[in-house]
């Protein structure tokens, strides 16, 4: 079979990825995630792995630069990246919301600001709800936009809502359940049919 290179997204779901890698038989045995290696290879030979930046696991799996992809939802979605998403591995589950002030109204209110680190999740959304929004990209601390007046609202990924509660937030509308997912490239999947399905199979397996 060819050999399968695989991105994997670094951060809070880096080891429950691997420990379900292990599960199913595909070993990395010099892999830490504190480890500034980047590529990995398996003790088999058959599969490579190379650890990026979540944002950037879509990015490199359409491009082909890997064949399969392991990351959340939130990437794939915000990337809009055209790829297959095969597997939900269950990993880091959490929710994207629409969070802010508790008294602010968002119900065909239009002319919205909107904070997000998801700008194209935030602005889907809102037009599927026939809602017209300006959205703001920031990279970090969304819930200090409400706070200063630079957002009405922010979406932003939601795990236990501590975050905001400490900030006087709430979630005002739960959007989409998110949790890490395994894609894989349109062409690797026809190209490298038996390696791809053989991957998969024994995610599944690690899955039971």
């Amino acid at each position: 079979m060819e050999r399968i290179t695989l991105a994997l997204a670094k951060g809070r779901t880096a080891e429950e990825s691997i420990n379900l890698l292990e599960k199913a038989g595909i070993h990395f045995n010099d892999f830490t995630a504190e480890s500034r290696k980047l590529v990995f290879n398996d003790t088999t030979g058959k599969v490579t792995l190379i650890f990026v930046k979540a944002v950037d696991v879509p990015t490199y799996v359409e491009n082909g630069a890997a064949d399969m992809g392991i990351v959340g939802k939130d990437n794939i979605m915000e990337s809009q990246a055209d790829v297959y998403e095969i597997l939900d591995l269950k990993l880091g589950r959490c929710k994207f919301a629409v969070a802010g002030f508790s008294d602010h109204h968002i119900s065909g209110n239009n002319g919205l600001t909107v904070a997000s680190k998801y700008p194209a999740v935030a602005k889907r959304h809102f037009q599927q709800k026939g809602t017209s929004i300006k959205t703001i990209k920031l990279n970090g601390s969304v819930e200090l936009a409400p706070l200063i007046g630079l957002a009405d609202v922010i979406v932003d990924i939601v795990e236990t809502g501590t975050t905001l509660h400490e900030n006087g937030l709430e979630v005002l509308e739960e959007m989409e359940s998110i949790s890490t997912r395994l894609i894989v490239n349109k062409a690797s999947f026809t190209t490298k049919s038996e390696s791809v399905h053989a991957l998969i199979h024994s995610l599944q397996t690690g899955l039971e």
